[in-house]
């Protein structure tokens, strides 16, 4: 359904702490000139966990109009609540969105039989195609093949993102669900190995800062390319490092920033960048070919 490098975008905060809406169609803008392949609307990147409810439905509804039709929109709508990500869901269903993605419920920690009921409740209850996101990292919970298994015979369900960075979970997941399912990296340390495998592309941080690059590798690296696509990814390994020094959103907030495109706002309980990474992070920009505004 989706292919490539969907860019997990981050949402940008003016100084008083408010969506800048002139910033995120700069940054859209900058995604359809730089050939990105889709856009996820707050994700955790996006601060989604900082979203009012009517700020985090006013900001899908925005992205997709500003990108009107000319890459697709993928709305970060999950939650750990069952009932809340139905009606936020349902709230931005009539947006100019391509999908849904829904991330694992955290800090709630549900068994595998809850896992597979909130995802089929939010499935039946919404008539756009889902992405489930499984990021154990984060949720602590974990999505286990054979549960995804389960979830992958729903007819909205088409691809999860996997964020475990475990290759070998990529293939023990492939090994139980029916070759139409798509997989997408979560992970941008190892998206090169992870699209040789069969995966359909990934739901990158780095695309952020670096799209016609990330671009790049996954069109070499699904053309079966290894040695360009080794080549594109040696690159842009030191900027995945830096990107992931501190929690993400903030090192990716911070260089694009540094590259004139947002503000520096980032909301509480992140903080801004530390200083002492800073020339990591410009040094990392330059390997990739990143320049500066």
């Amino acid at each position: 359904m989706f292919e490539g490098s969907l860019v997990a975008l981050v949402t940008p905060f003016d100084a008083q702490d408010r969506v800048d809406y002139e910033a995120l169609e700069r940054l859209i803008e900058f995604h359809v000139r730089s050939g990105s392949d889709g856009l996820v609307i707050a994700g955790t990147t996006g601060e989604s966990p900082t979203l009012r409810k009517d700020e985090h439905a006013e900001l899908i509804r925005t992205a997709a109009e500003m990108a009107a039709g000319r890459l697709p929109v993928i709305a970060g709508t999950g939650s750990n609540s069952t009932a809340q990500t139905i009606d936020l869901s349902l709230a931005v269903a009539d947006a100019a969105i391509d999908a849904y993605l829904m991330v694992v419920p955290y800090y709630n920690k549900p068994v595998q039989e809850g896992l597979f009921r909130h995802f089929t409740a939010i499935a039946d209850a919404v008539d756009k195609p889902i992405m489930l996101y499984n990021v154990p990292g984060r949720t602590v919970a974990d999505l286990l093949p054979e549960t995804l298994a389960r979830l992958s015979r729903h007819p909205r369900i088409f691809g999860v993102k996997d964020a475990t960075g475990n290759i070998g979970r990529l293939k023990a997941c492939q090994a139980l669900i029916e070759a139409d399912f798509c997989f997408y990296s979560g992970d941008d340390f190892t998206v090169l190995d992870f699209i040789l495998e069969g995966g359909s592309g990934v739901v990158t941080v780095s695309g952020n800062v670096a799209p016609r690059q990330m671009v790049s590798l996954c069109e070499a690296a699904l053309a079966g390319n290894r040695e360009a696509a080794r080549q594109i990814d040696a690159t842009l390994q030191p900027l995945n490092t830096a990107l992931f020094i501190e929690s993400n959103p903030i090192p990716v907030k911070w260089a694009l920033a540094e590259m004139g495109l947002i503000q520096p706002g980032i909301r509480l309980p992140l903080t801004p960048f530390a200083s002492q990474y800073h020339e990591q992070m410009r040094s990392a920009m330059k390997i990739a070919g990143i320049g500066t505004e």
